[in-house]
Parts: C-alpha cells; structure tokens; sequence
C-alpha cells in the first residue's frame, strides 16, 4: 500500500513540475512547436515516466535536470528574441513553396518535401486547385500558410518585416526589388529618422506599418 502510496505522490507532484515547467516556456499550439520543443517535450515526459516508475530514485535525480531543460528553453528563448541570426539558427526560417503561383521545386528537393505532403496539406486548407495559389509558404512549424490569388487575376501578397528590433532585414528588401537607401529614404519622409528605435516595420501592396519600440 506504501508503494502505491509513494507512486501516486510523485505522479501528481510530477504533474505539477511539468505543468509549471509548460506555462513557464510560455503558450504555444501544438501545431507551432519547433522541433526543439518537441525534442524537450518527449524528454520530459521520459524523464516523468522513469520517476514514477522507479520510485526508489530520489524525485530530485529527475526534478533537478527539468530545471535545467526549463532554464535552456527560457535562455533560448531569449536569445531568439534578441538576434535575428540565433532564431534562425534554432529554429530555421519559413521557406516559399509557391511564389507568384509557380512551384519552386528547388525549395522542395532541399527541404524534402514532395507533392503529396503539398497536396494534402492544400486539402487542409479547403483547397482543390494549385492554380488558386498565389503563395504558399512552408512555417518552421511545419505548417503550410496558403495566399490565394487575388480577384480578377490580381497578384495576392504576404507580409515581408523589412524592420525587426531595429535590423534591417536585407534579404527581404532584395526580394522586393528594393535597397536601404530606399527604406530609409521612405522612413525619413514619414518621420522616422532612428531605425533603432523601430520595433517592426513592412511594406506591403503599397503600405508601410512602422512600429516603435515600447519605452
């Protein structure tokens, strides 16, 4: 009876741990996890079964290493909110599948992915037509974000940050046809004269949204 006693204590004191642990790394859908996140997910959860299956071990042998996950989560995530460079290399960058409605099959060779998985995924969407598509992008999550076209055989577009934290995203001015004497030029006309002091800012059809950094 102690013995049960003993798992049924540490399965709920675990359940806590981890439920902290969960809130603590901030909220996230099941469909946005990284793959880290996922990889730290599955370990948790070993490291809880192991716990209470082996209730001999003291709880701290198991407690001890999920701080030590938590706490490299919440350093990741701070450096992912800080450099630009360090998000993309922990968690990679969203890839266009579809551009201007022609499949780039270059990008699918590279990231393994093939018709069927962009098929189905459409279907998801409530998408039967591949000629519907204007722009399909594959998110670091896995998840495929689809543009239509727009009416009439008008181009449909997506947002591209050209500003982040006060980082001029370069690639993306290139993939607009544009230069930073450009942005910096359209700025300077609306009264931003500080890039560093601009949280985020993108232009799209023709419209900039420029937001400042809190105080």
């Amino acid at each position: 009876m102690e013995k049960y006693m003993i798992i049924i204590l540490r399965t709920i004191l675990l359940y806590g741990v981890i439920l902290v642990i969960f809130r603590a790394m901030g909220k996230r859908e099941i469909g946005e996890l990284s793959v880290i996140d996922l990889v730290v997910f599955i370990m948790l959860g070993e490291m809880a079964v192991i716990a209470i299956e082996d209730h001999k071990d003291p709880i701290m042998h198991t407690i001890t290493p999920m701080a030590v996950l938590l706490i490299i989560q919440i350093g990741m995530a701070y450096g992912s909110l800080k450099s630009r460079k360090f998000r993309k290399l922990v968690d990679g960058e969203p890839s266009i599948i579809i551009k201007n409605g022609k499949i780039d099959e270059k990008a699918m060779k590279k990231l393994r992915y093939n018709f069927d998985d962009l098929l189905m995924q459409m279907r998801t969407k409530d998408i039967d037509n591949i000629a519907d598509v204007e722009f399909a992008i594959l998110e670091t999550s896995g998840e495929l974000s689809i543009i239509k076209k727009g009416k009439k055989g008008r181009a449909g577009s997506y947002t591209l940050p050209l500003i982040i934290d006060g980082d001029i995203q370069q690639d993306h001015l290139k993939e607009i046809g544009r230069n930073e004497q450009w942005l910096r030029k359209e700025l300077n006309s609306r009264g931003y004269n500080d890039i560093n002091s601009i949280s985020f800012c993108s232009h799209q059809d023709g419209q900039f949204y420029i937001d400042e950094k809190d105080e």
